[in-house]
């Protein structure tokens, strides 16, 4: 969908803002609710969070929107560097874009992205929530980045495919499919007025 480099850029900001924002509800609700509620004796995650003075990122506690601007960072650099030309490349070996039904090449597109980046996410992640004040052992961070993987890539498969991406390409095409039509109503304009 994207034309030029800078709609790649925006096309990446827009995924990537969903996705981290996804992600860290996922990580902190879903997967990890339950035993922040219970070790901070609260009834809501959000009020365990504060009440343990945030998230724990690189061994300190951190508040949630520097854990999203970090995650950010991080997914948008691996986007625009990886996980955008690699994942293209991928799906143009096993499909031709020039025979292949647009959504049946979209969606292989989808999918390598998903293939690359879960797991390099996941491996950045092992290393900012990893536990340093038990030490570090390279074991638990594998272990850490396999259970990681295991959670999320299902969870990144299905929002992906079916919810983030839809959703990424209806605000693309909001964004820019009507700056075309209204240069075509313009350039139409334009020649209608030079007719008379």
């Amino acid at each position: 969908m994207p034309q030029n480099k800078f709609q790649k850029l925006m096309f990446a900001f827009i995924t990537v803002i969903i996705t981290v924002h996804a992600y860290v509800f996922f990580s902190l609700y879903v997967v990890n609710g339950n035993t922040l509620m219970a070790m901070n004796e609260e009834t809501s995650v959000i009020a365990a969070i504060n009440k343990q003075g945030g998230v724990m990122m690189c061994g300190q506690m951190l508040p949630i929107w520097a854990v999203i601007l970090v995650e950010f960072c991080l997914a948008y650099s691996l986007e625009i560097f990886v996980g955008q030309p690699l994942s293209f490349k991928l799906a143009s070996k096993v499909f031709d874009m020039k025979t292949t039904h647009p959504v049946l090449f979209e969606t292989a597109i989808i999918c390598a992205t998903v293939g690359i980046m879960c797991p390099t996410m996941s491996f950045i992640a092992a290393f900012l929530y990893y536990p340093y004040g038990m030490g570090f052992h390279i074991f638990t961070l594998l272990a850490n980045w396999l259970k990681l993987i295991c959670f999320n890539f299902p969870f990144a498969y299905f929002t992906q495919l079916f919810f983030i991406q839809p959703s990424v390409r209806t605000i693309f095409k909001m964004i820019f499919v009507s700056n075309k039509d209204n240069k075509k109503m313009i350039k139409t304009e334009k020649e209608l007025a030079s007719v008379r």
